[in-house]
């Protein structure tokens, strides 16, 4: 199930300020954006509410996305993936779609679980498939505005 443009790569950290050195230390990134969040989400389990570091580091036009969780009571498909330490760990690919309502359409006729999803119909929405026992990570799909893109950094 792989739709859309892959353009990210997301990892799950215990510290983003360490994970943000490294790729400064390693690489040359055109842009980092580091935020704090706290956004509605839903899960299978209900809905709830998750609060997360993240920081979006872009190399040329691929995107590496940092995930800190920090609270709330349906961030168990990151914190559940952490190290002991502070390094990286990989969670998941992302795609960009174009239609949202076709990918929704595309992700019923699959046999892949949405396990996540949120955002708002007008800036950028989400959702995250469980791939793991195809791919072994799970995978993301974003629709977001032409106004979001470029606040996340994308050209």
């Amino acid at each position: 199930m792989a739709i859309g443009q892959h353009y990210q790569n997301a990892y799950v950290t215990r510290d983003i300020a360490a994970g943000v050195k490294r790729f400064q230390d390693h690489c040359d990134p055109r842009l980092v954006i580091e935020t704090e969040v706290e956004v509605p989400l839903w899960t299978p389990q209900g809905d709830g509410t998750g609060k997360q570091k993240l920081a979006f580091i872009w190399v040329e036009d691929l995107n590496y996305e940092l995930i800190q969780p920090v609270s709330g009571d349906v961030l168990s498909l990151y914190s559940d993936a952490l190290p002991d330490d502070d390094s990286l760990v990989f969670h998941h690919v992302c795609h960009r779609v174009d239609d949202w309502d076709d990918l929704m359409r595309y992700i019923e006729a699959q046999p892949f679980e949405v396990v996540l999803r949120g955002g708002s119909a007008e800036h950028l929405q989400f959702c995250y498939i469980d791939t793991r026992d195809w791919l072994g990570h799970y995978t993301e799909y974003v629709w977001a505005s032409p106004e979001r893109w470029a606040q996340l950094g994308g050209r």
